[in-house]
């Protein structure tokens, strides 16, 4: 075996060490390195290094977990995340004595004044927090051992400012405003309730019992009152709607569409007939004027045409106004005596009347008196039908939103759709829906309507011109069509 021969190279440079194979002395300085980091075999005990095995070989295989308890199982191991931050070395820290510095935190510890209290104001603050913390204590136990008062009213109006002395003046001197300013500062509360809570608001019970012939098996009166109570409810609704129909639609007669058409010609065409006529009669005048002018022009003379013809000059260069002048027409002295003359007589007269009227009114002030008395008693009369309507309209229902509330038809069954059991009973409303409306009567809440489903407007959408998909275009088309045109001519030339 021939053993190969050391390359001599010189190293006198720093370039020329890299070439040196040093690779023996990286391996030993690395199992040295994990020794330190892992412990070395020698040092170790031959319980860590060895098992024995002491289980048999006929041994069960072990059970397979399931998911649930290799669930369990991973969520008692650290995760994998963090084993990069263990610290799996075993190397000792080379510097033992380390000077660590403990950066002091600004402000105060007052941890530490509770815990290590040094100085008298750190005792005194631990001895007023022990009184505070007993006085908490014995609140929660009061607290805890009271028995609630249930003969107190809790809706009776109670007034903040007799609880405090001093907030509740008689001669007025503090107002409500400042005492509950005081009040909210000595820790007193101050409650304001709504005035709809102390007085109701409607007199719809919460819960209505069904009248007794909606029942399964109800008797012969009851049932037949419900359906008595029914027919009547329906007859008025009838009775409306023919009034409306009486009213509105039949009010107006029928007609056909031919003489619809005539009437329409005749309405369009009312205003062109009368100017028809009027152009027509100006005409037949123009004419006999004429007639009579040919006639009147054989006897007059040459001489009274041209003074016609001045006239005419004269009124065409004329100027008028838009608003002719005011003539200032003064009465004269008779025409106002006798103005004032006229007045006094009015005067006279009037006060001759009223005299008249007093004096006929004397004599009948016992019907007068009666007149009044009835007119009194007509007004207290509407004053109270006024009252009980205001008073009745309170405790109606109120309109909360849109629509107004009507009363939901009455459930009832026919004597063939009675069955005389639970099971076979047609039913026809829900608790639910008859809670709603108890409650859209008791003004808890708005009346609506079920809109259903809402039809979203169709889009109509367009790809753009930079999306769409290669393929023949107008302009390709156009092209091709051209080049064709352009052949044939060509051809045709030929």
């Amino acid at each position: 075996m021939s053993v190969q021969k050391r390359k001599r190279i010189s190293k006198k440079n720093k370039s020329a060490w890299r070439k040196t194979d040093i690779q023996d002395v990286e391996e030993y300085l690395e199992e040295q390195r994990q020794e330190e980091r892992i412990g070395s075999f020698t040092e170790k005990k031959d319980e860590e290094l060895f098992k024995i095995d002491v289980t048999p070989a006929d041994a069960k295989k072990p059970t397979v977990l399931t998911e649930k308890q290799k669930r369990k199982l991973n969520a008692k191991k650290p995760l994998r995340s963090w084993q990069a931050l263990e610290n799996t070395s075993k190397v000792q820290d080379p510097i033992v004595k380390r000077n660590i510095i403990k950066q002091k935190k600004a402000g105060r510890n007052i941890e530490e004044e509770v815990v290590n209290p040094t100085k008298p104001r750190h005792k005194q603050a631990n001895e007023d927090r022990l009184k505070t913390y007993a006085k908490v204590e014995e609140k929660i136990k009061k607290l805890a051992t009271k028995i609630p008062d249930t003969n107190k009213d809790i809706w009776m109006e109670e007034d903040f400012r007799d609880k405090v002395p001093g907030l509740k003046d008689e001669k007025g001197w503090i107002s409500e405003e400042l005492a509950k300013y005081n009040a909210q500062k000595l820790g007193i509360p101050v409650y304001k309730v709504h005035d709809s809570i102390r007085h109701k608001t409607t007199k719809a019970k919460k819960f209505e019992p069904p009248h007794p012939g909606t029942s399964y098996n109800p008797s012969l009166e009851d049932h037949q009152k419900l359906i008595a109570d029914i027919v009547d409810k329906e007859e008025k609704i009838i009775k409306e709607e023919q009034h409306l129909k009486r009213v509105t639609t039949q009010m107006f007669r029928k007609v056909t569409a031919e003489e619809r058409e005539q009437q329409h010609l005749k309405e369009m065409s009312a205003g062109i007939d009368d100017d028809d006529e009027e152009e027509d009669g100006e005409e037949d005048s123009g004419n006999e004027e004429n007639d009579g002018d040919e006639n009147n022009k054989s006897n007059k003379k040459s001489g009274k045409k041209s003074k016609n013809k001045k006239e005419n000059n004269e009124d065409d260069t004329a100027y008028t106004t838009l608003n002719p002048p005011v003539e200032n027409k003064k009465k004269s002295k008779a025409a106002r005596n006798r103005e004032l003359r006229q007045k006094e007589l009015q005067k006279k007269l009037a006060e001759k009347r009223a005299l008249k009227k007093q004096i006929a009114d004397l004599n009948r002030i016992k019907s007068i008196k009666s007149e009044v008395l009835a007119e009194e008693e007509e007004l207290k009369k509407l004053m109270k039908r006024r009252k009980k309507a205001e008073f009745k309209k309170k405790f109606e229902t109120k309109r909360l939103g849109r629509l107004k509330f009507n009363e939901p038809d009455q459930d009832v069954n026919m004597p063939d759709e009675l069955s005389g059991n639970v099971r076979n009973i047609q039913t026809g409303t829900s608790l639910l829906i008859d809670r709603f409306k108890n409650f859209q009567k008791r003004n808890i809440l708005p009346v609506s309507v079920a809109t259903g489903k809402q039809k979203k407007p169709k889009v109509k959408r367009f790809p753009r011109s930079s999306h769409k998909e290669a393929g023949v275009s107008y302009q390709m088309l156009r092209d091709k069509r051209m080049a064709e045109k352009k052949a044939a001519q060509q051809a045709a030339k030929l």
